[in-house]
């Protein structure tokens, strides 16, 4: 066996690994959502998934807009609550993302237009634009599409009004 077969087998190891801790983080997230929901006494249904190198949970099904509340707060909150049942559980930190009746892949999708027009206006003027406070989330979002898009941002500013700034080439 050569040292390359040793390491392709290490990393698949190491992948195959991952991948199982990021299912275990799925199912301890959807154990705790499931014991809140019925808590709460709401109607929903959890779908787990491994996206790229983090778990995701959704909940969908019934009206759960009180677990979206206002621009996402209730979400971003319950999210949190969620990764430290995760931790409290593996004792790692984990990057689970969770989402409620398609809530964040709706502003997904809307950020990614914002994104895009924001690049437009950039190369047009050759000025920096700077764009509303966001969360967390929606600051990745727009980082990544900008970066896609062939330009650079950064984000500034103190939570919870921290916001992007995308820059000119």
């Amino acid at each position: 066996m050569t040292t390359q077969d040793v390491s392709e087998t290490a990393g698949a190891v190491s992948e195959e690994t991952r991948l199982k801790q990021l299912e275990q983080e799925g199912d301890i997230a959807a154990d705790y959502l499931e014991e809140l929901l019925d808590i709460a006494d709401l109607d929903g249904d959890l779908d787990m998934d491994v996206e790229g190198d983090r778990a995701a949970v959704s909940i969908v099904g019934g009206d759960l807009q009180q677990l979206v509340g206002r621009h996402g707060e209730v979400l971003d909150a319950l999210q949190e609550l969620t990764r430290l049942a995760v931790y409290r559980e593996t004792g790692e930190r984990s990057r689970l993302m969770l989402d409620v009746g398609g809530y964040r892949a709706d502003r997904r999708s809307t950020l990614m237009a914002l994104a895009e027009e924001t690049v437009a206006k950039v190369k047009e003027s050759g000025a920096p634009v700077s764009l509303k406070p966001m969360s967390p989330f929606e600051r990745k979002v727009v980082h990544d599409a900008v970066a896609a898009a062939g330009l650079t941002s950064e984000s500034s500013g103190v939570e919870p009004r921290r916001y992007v700034v995308v820059l000119p080439e």
